[in-house]
């Protein structure tokens, strides 16, 4: 049997993610052969591309060039970080199998302990995305929110080598999976908290694996590591985001979980001005379309007088 090649983008994370999908798929299957191939996108090149500003290269930012490479049969499945992944794929392409997902949340790494309140009048916070600058604004409107862009060794590095730079906010599983991975952080001396506050972008936290519709043998081997509670999940949250118009990069929060009781929550927060809209549904995680729809049409109703 010829080997499964895995598309990835270059980043140290990336690397990390396409090597645990690997080790995934070799202990549900120990005869399979996988291989990596790293591509490189128009994000990874582009550095001069504000990711909280959308425009013409904006959708795909980070995918167009491995979703290409797939459609010409160079690699049998691209591997993405769903909250990357445009809600719209094009023709000929499916998910094959999302992964479980690690924790979705974002965190502060700070100079100063005590997390988003203890940070001083007007500190100057670094993000590349529109999502996180409206929360930071909606909690601290004082911080002066900075662009920031690079892998997040280099993000890290940025905050350590800049002391005009106080504090960044990254996702809490690209962390995780980069020290799982052994990947050198420069976070002697830093200070890392929660930002509860802050609902992540929809499908952070989650890998998913996109192969070629018509490829049964790859969609085959991509279920055997495929979490279908993550997929319902992430689903929901990415069916808000599609069903209010936006891309990747919509200043849009939302998180869906199964709970330990069983029943399934669903909340979100866009940002249409300085204060978030925000709703909410609990049901059946069967359910999640039906839900995802209601809360969907409650953030798009125009907010009345307050």
């Amino acid at each position: 049997m010829k080997p499964l090649i895995l598309g990835t983008r270059g980043s140290d994370l990336a690397l990390a993610q396409t090597r645990l999908v690997a080790a995934r798929l070799l202990a549900a299957d120990p005869g399979i052969e996988v291989e990596e191939r790293i591509i490189r996108t128009t994000g990874d090149a582009r550095l001069d591309v504000s990711l909280s500003s959308p425009g013409p290269l904006d959708k795909g930012l980070f995918t167009r060039e491995l979703e290409d490479a797939l459609l010409r049969g160079e690699i049998d499945a691209a591997v993405h970080s769903l909250k990357d992944l445009p809600a719209d794929q094009p023709a000929g392409l499916v998910l094959g199998a999302i992964l479980e997902r690690e924790e979705p949340g974002d965190v502060l790494v700070s100079r100063i302990l005590g997390g988003i309140d203890a940070l001083p009048p007007r500190a100057r916070v670094a993000t590349s995305s529109l999502r996180r600058k409206c929360f930071l604004h909606w909690r601290r409107p004082d911080l002066d929110i900075v662009e920031i862009r690079g892998n997040v060794p280099t993000r890290i590095r940025k905050l350590v080598e800049t002391p005009a730079l106080t504090a960044l906010v990254l996702a809490d599983a690209g962390l995780r999976r980069l020290r799982a991975a052994g990947c050198p952080l420069a976070l002697d001396g830093l200070f890392l908290t929660a930002l509860d506050f802050m609902l992540p972008a929809p499908g952070q936290g989650a890998i998913a694996l996109e192969c070629r519709a018509d490829d049964s043998g790859a969609a085959a081997r991509l279920q055997a590591i495929h979490h279908t509670t993550t997929a319902a999940c992430v689903a929901a949250e990415r069916a808000i985001l599609s069903g209010l118009g936006g891309g990747c990069h919509l200043p849009l929060g939302a998180l869906a979980r199964l709970e330990t009781t069983g029943a399934f929550t669903l909340r979100a927060a866009w940002f249409g001005g300085d204060v978030p809209r925000m709703a909410g549904r609990n049901g059946a995680i069967a359910d999640w379309p039906a839900l995802a729809r209601a809360v969907a049409e409650e953030l798009a109703v125009e907010e009345g007088p307050r």
